[in-house]
């Protein structure tokens, strides 16, 4: 999910304060960035047991940190649904003595770019610095883990924020189709309720319950951290302590089971407007089975290439039928998931989803070849190194690398991972991803559709899981 704009995302984010001439040590962080592939990622290990992913990039004075709390969204109590969400936008206004305004004004006059985020399955943050101004950017990152004020004035004005937010959302056809999607696929399960809350489960939330969260979900045990910039292992590792040594060894998370998702099935949910939206997915192949990368392949060929997908090439190039129309491999933990989606007019709605489904059976039954396969393969080992454009970029891989249980060494493997599928491997997690019948959800009024369930408009939507397959494939 990849944004492009005229100022660069970190320059943004550093703000005012900072020199012309860093923005253009960025522009230079860029240029070099795919010299990040070639580098050696180091363990760095603290006096109080913590471990963390290092990759030392001196080029640029810059310090990008990463980390996640395993356990999101999914874990929060049935009827405080959004209470992650609401944590991650309270972490960083205020802490200790700071009330709000003092915290972010700090940060900002110090270049200093913290923020918190929920998703399904973990509660992440991200620290961005540059590294004259380290030593305070760690400091202020346990402040806000160790001491969140929580302030009555900040709780109120990011809850409405929260609020309006969904209100946007009921009007917002891809979250409700999204939304759907996820609550018929896992009805009576976790994955099944919104991560980013209702209007009732936010109003509910008092803020001993904020309190609770920091202090049992957020702990040692469950913490994983990537660093990518211009600092040593030896100065890293007393800085890693100072932000999170402080938090209790073992943390608190509801446990969850895994699940399968029911399929097969329409969902239509009726509104007056010119275009539908559909979600559509199947039970995916989960990271860690042998399959996965084989899975990786078939998906880019079936509609995770952009122009160079079957997808796009019968539904928009050859019919017309839609302006995008695309797949994905979803690394949720409990489900693995493999999603795509297509917006087209209400009265090609059924043409589209019979071209889609009837590349889903070619897939399935062996319809590729070796071109298919060596095409696929050129592609994604070649866009590798694109990953790297950027510390922050590099952090969130290395942290993914350790949530996955990758191993150290998995940016010099990963591409002999593509490299190896066959065209066998490829035929068979074909038949396996692609032979069961979609979960479809509509939302807009399509002409031709036999709805298995008419449903009504969602009131407060959620959306599914953020982000596509983690960065890791």
């Amino acid at each position: 999910m990849m944004r492009f704009a005229l100022v660069h995302p970190i320059a943004e984010w550093l703000g005012r304060p900072v020199a012309l001439a860093t923005v253009a040590l960025m522009a230079l962080q860029l240029a070099t960035a795919t010299s990040h592939a070639d580098t050696r990622v180091e363990e760095v290990r603290t006096e109080a047991g913590l471990t963390a992913y290092l990759v030392n990039e001196p080029a640029v004075p810059l310090l990008a940190v990463t980390f996640e709390f395993e356990g999101g969204a999914a874990a929060d109590p049935e009827g405080r649904e959004g209470l992650s969400r609401m944590v991650a936008g309270l972490l960083d206004e205020g802490a200790g003595e700071l009330d709000s305004l003092a915290f972010r004004t700090l940060l900002e006059d110090q270049a200093i770019r913290l923020g918190f985020s929920h998703g399904r399955d973990a509660f992440s943050g991200r620290l961005l610095t540059l590294s004259e101004n380290r030593e305070q950017a760690f400091d202020l990152l346990r402040l806000a883990l160790a001491e969140p004020r929580f302030d009555d004035e900040a709780v109120e004005r990011i809850r409405q924020q929260l609020m309006a937010d969904i209100q946007r959302r009921r009007m917002d056809p891809n979250t409700m189709a999204g939304l759907a999607w996820f609550e018929h696929a896992f009805e009576g399960h976790a994955y099944g309720r919104t991560t980013q809350g209702t209007i009732e489960s936010l109003s509910a939330i008092e803020v001993d319950e904020l309190r609770a969260y920091v202090s049992e979900r957020l702990g040692r045990d469950n913490l994983i951290i990537g660093v990518a910039g211009d600092i040593t292992a030896e100065e890293l590792a007393p800085l890693l302590d100072q932000a999170f040594a402080h938090l209790p060894e073992t943390a608190s998370v509801p446990p969850l089971t895994a699940t399968e998702p029911r399929i097969g099935e329409t969902l239509v949910q009726r509104i007056a407007v010119p275009q539908s939206v559909v979600t559509f997915g199947l039970p995916g192949i989960a990271r860690d089975d042998p399959d996965y990368y084989a899975a990786y392949v078939a998906n880019y060929i079936l509609g995770g290439g952009g122009f160079a997908s079957r997808l796009t090439e019968e539904v928009r190039e050859k019919r017309g039928l839609a302006y995008s129309v695309y797949s994905y491999i979803m690394d949720a933990e409990l489900a693995p998931l493999w999603m795509g989606g297509v917006a087209t007019r209400n009265d090609q709605v059924a043409q589209s989803l019979e071209v889609i489904r009837g590349e889903l059976r070619r897939m399935a039954e062996g319809d590729l070849s070796a071109e298919d396969l060596a095409d696929a393969q050129t592609y994604l080992t070649g866009s590798f190194p694109l990953r790297f454009t950027s510390n922050e970029n590099v952090a969130r891989i290395l942290v993914g690398m350790q949530a996955n249980d990758l191993g150290i060494d998995y940016l010099d493997r990963r591409n002999a991972y593509i490299e190896a599928v066959t065209l066998d491997d490829l035929e068979r997690v074909s038949a396996r991803l692609f032979t069961n019948d979609l979960l479809v959800s509509i939302v807009g009024d399509p002409v031709g559709i036999e709805a298995g369930r008419e449903i009504e408009p969602v009131g407060d939507a959620g959306g599914p899981a953020n982000g596509q397959d983690g960065g890791q494939g």
